[in-house]
């Protein structure tokens, strides 16, 4: 995991199911740190920090364009 670099903090798991599908289909190696934690106890999610999204470092540039490009307010996938 120590190849491993957040790019992002999201509160909820709904805020990035659609970013998952997209990174799996891309083959972009990542995890979601805290996301089991939250889904069990969800009030805990600001006390953990969030659930950061780890990518490997030699393709952070690809998720962050990724997250861009779903953050765009004229996307129909946009990120909540």
């Amino acid at each position: 995991m120590e190849d491993f670099v957040v790019v992002a903090t999201f509160t909820y798991p709904h805020e990035y199911t659609v970013l998952r599908h997209i990174l799996e289909d891309e083959g972009i190696p990542h995890v979601f740190e805290n996301e089991t934690m939250v889904n069990i106890t969800p009030f805990y999610s600001n006390a953990l920090g969030g659930i950061r999204l780890k990518v490997h470092k030699s393709c952070v540039e690809a998720a962050r364009t990724i997250i861009k490009d779903l953050d765009d307010n004229s996307s129909f996938m946009r990120i909540v």
